[in-house]
């Protein structure tokens, strides 16, 4: 029971879901200005449902990829045969009904774009999983949750478009960290992915300064919506930590390794980003509550 219960989480990568419920509640507490938990958690059981489909949707087309980069995921896929792509359209299914309950045709239309960006995404002919445009159609993980919430208040200005810019930036980055755990598989399979098409190493390089050149966003919206020190002091120390991860690979990052060390050092840092994505996007949830909640009480 328990293998199954895993294979089925890694089948929806169930983390990422979480990753997108929260961006949609901190997402809902910046827009609504207001730590409103009903609304908050709603609008994130949404974005978890469509994008834990995407996920489900692309993993099912991922199968042969993953025998070699998630075997266990490959295997459990497998198993579910068509069955996965049923589990897929009952997601889809429910956060469309979660988003028609709103009786708002655009909250509507940003979740059917959430799942066109996924089919585009992993589905034949499109397929851009596997081609360079992969980072692309990533940007819509991030961008769509928080255009939900945008539709849901009909709130749409300078400070939103930030906030969609970052978030459709960093899981845009997101992708070509989890391209560098991907390489064998996607070399394997002929892939044109960003990694493959510049090599592993300039591949490597690029999202480095990518990851990099989010801290000024990151600290642009958290002055904009008026973030308390919380928000900054924890910025600063994901830095810091993802900074030292760098100083301590450095040998191997600037130098000449063998080709073995140099890409368990790019799994390593996938796993990192995955960490730092994952405490970030709490951050921005929990510094947006604390927030408007002081300024409730106040």
């Amino acid at each position: 029971m328990q293998n199954k219960i895993t294979g089925f989480l890694s089948f929806i990568s169930f983390e990422r879901g979480i990753m997108l419920f929260m961006i949609n509640m901190g997402a809902t507490f910046l827009i609504a200005q207001s730590s409103t938990l009903p609304n908050a958690v709603y609008l994130g059981i949404i974005a978890f449902f469509l994008w834990s489909g995407v996920d489900a949707i692309n993993n099912g087309y991922d199968a042969e990829l993953d025998e070699k980069s998630d075997p266990k995921r490959a295997k459990f896929t497998k198993k579910l045969g068509k069955l996965g792509l049923a589990i897929s359209l009952g997601l889809f299914t429910i956060s469309l009904g979660l988003g028609a309950v709103t009786g708002m045709l655009l909250v509507v239309a940003c979740i059917f774009l959430g799942i066109f960006a996924g089919v585009a995404y992993s589905v034949p002919p499109f397929r851009l999983r596997q081609t360079i445009y992969k980072p692309v159609v990533n940007f819509s993980v991030g961008a769509v949750p928080v255009l939900i919430v945008a539709a849901f208040y009909n709130v749409f200005s300078v400070q939103i478009f930030a906030l969609i810019l970052l978030m459709g930036i960093s899981t845009a980055v997101n992708s070509l960290w989890e391209d560098l755990a991907d390489y064998k598989s996607d070399y394997s399979a002929k892939a044109k992915t960003t990694l493959v098409v510049l090599g592993f190493k300039r591949g490597l390089y690029l999202t480095i300064i990518l990851g990099y050149s989010l801290i000024p966003l990151m600290i642009i919206v958290g002055i904009m919506f008026q973030l308390n020190i919380i928000y900054f002091v924890i910025l600063g120390t994901l830095i810091a930590f993802i900074s030292i991860r760098m100083i301590q690979s450095r040998h191997i990052v600037t130098g000449k390794p063998k080709q073995e060390a140099l890409l368990k050092t790019g799994e390593s840092f996938a796993k990192d980003f995955v960490i730092v994505a994952l405490v970030h996007t709490t951050n921005l949830m929990l510094s947006g509550y604390l927030t408007y909640q002081i300024v409730a009480i106040v």
